[in-house]
């Protein structure tokens, strides 16, 4: 399910930190920043966070040990981390997907994800977001925020971690009022499934919908 840059950010660590022509910036043990209103290339460091401004555009961004904030307005192909979350502000537009190993994914009023936003560990929450390639975890809540479209559907994943029998408690899935989930919700595991009675959403399988009024299901 994750593709992570796992393999490319560990020969990182032998190389010496580099801006290329293009605007490619390689770093160990250091964080990248983006100034408002500027463009980049492809983004990488170990041991470091990328924080992209707003208004701006880099080609991508990828991190291990680190967590990546994209400033509102700002455009981007794809973004990836391994331990680290990703916080896109509103308005961001991503033309691919978003993927984190061990990291919450959260993405702000309008911002709009082309791909498939995926996690193993970490919530997702969507703040009136447009998610074009559907929602994948294994272990994280998810919460499909008011007024929010997620084209592809939703699947929860078993969990296979040997740490994790008789002891994993149940993800939490929220629906939230006039939200649009087009496509199937499959999950493999139990989860809580929580639906406004104002939302839309394909068939489900592995879970029993239940529905709520008002803003929030009861805690």
């Amino acid at each position: 399910m994750i593709r992570p840059a796992l393999t490319l950010m560990l020969a990182l660590a032998f190389a010496v930190p580099a801006l290329a022509d293009d605007g490619d910036v390689d770093k160990v043990n250091g964080s990248i920043q983006v100034a408002d209103g500027t463009s980049a290339g492809k983004l990488s460091t170990v041991n470091g966070g990328i924080h992209v401004g707003m208004h701006s555009h880099a080609r991508s961004a990828e991190t291990v040990n680190g967590g990546i904030d994209v400033g509102d307005g700002a455009t981007l192909d794809s973004l990836e981390t391994v331990n680290g979350g990703l916080h896109l502000g509103s308005g961001v537009k991503i033309a691919k997907g978003v993927t984190a190993v061990n990291g919450s994914i959260t993405a702000g009023n309008a911002a709009d994800i082309s791909g498939k936003v995926e996690n193993v560990n970490g919530g997702i929450k969507l703040d009136a977001a447009h998610v074009g390639g559907g929602i994948q975890t294994v272990n994280g809540d998810i919460t499909v925020g008011a007024n929010s479209h997620v084209e592809g559907g939703i699947f929860i994943d078993e969990n296979h971690s040997l740490f994790s029998w008789g002891t994993s408690r149940k993800p939490r899935v929220v629906i939230g009022p006039h939200a649009v989930v087009q496509g199937k919700l499959t999950f493999k595991r139990d989860v809580e499934l929580y639906v406004s009675d104002s939302a839309t959403i394909g068939p489900v399988e592995g879970a029993t919908p239940q529905k709520f009024s008002g803003d929030q299901p009861p805690q």
